[in-house]
């Protein structure tokens, strides 16, 4: 392996970023099997205000090759074994209604909801009466809340 003055820069920086941005771009070529070292203005040869990632004169077109590739995205520990992959947790519409007493309607199922544990949200405005209103649960929770609404519709109904 040459030493360290024969190295090639396949990368300078002078960002704010460029001390951070060079020893990611390190950690890439390592990943590739890549040695590569970082210096800092600090170090003869670097232009001041800058850093520097060098490899060595053969690793040099492979280097600039995996540097111009986007830089992956960093993968979430739970997405990788599968488990934070869920939609359990995305709301669903569970009521919807547009006119008069949809607001209040909205409303009552939302306290109905509450008051049972099940977190839910209201999307509507009354200021533009046109527009529906919605109530949302989490997709976990749908057949918990349907039916805790449908035992309320028929209690209600029953005291009729």
């Amino acid at each position: 392996m040459p030493d360290n003055s024969e190295f090639i820069t396949v990368l300078r920086s002078a960002d704010s970023t460029a001390e951070e941005d060079a020893t990611a771009a390190r950690e890439r070529l390592a990943q590739e099997g890549i040695h590569a070292i970082v210096l800092g203005d600090d170090e003869p040869g670097v232009v001041e205000g800058t850093w520097e990632v060098r490899v060595a004169p053969s690793d040099e077109a492979r280097a600039e090759a995996v540097l111009a590739a986007p830089a992956p995205e960093p993968e979430d520990e739970e997405a990788v074994s599968g488990e934070g992959l869920s939609h359990d947790l995305d709301f669903v519409a569970i009521f919807r209604s547009q006119g008069i007493e949809a607001e209040m309607e909205a409303i009552s199922i939302q306290s109905v909801l509450e008051a049972n544990g099940i977190a839910c949200t209201v999307i509507g405005s009354s200021q533009i009466p046109s527009l529906p209103f919605e109530v949302r649960v989490p997709a976990s929770r749908l057949q918990e809340a349907t039916s805790l609404l449908e035992e309320v519709r028929q209690a209600g109904a029953e005291d009729e």
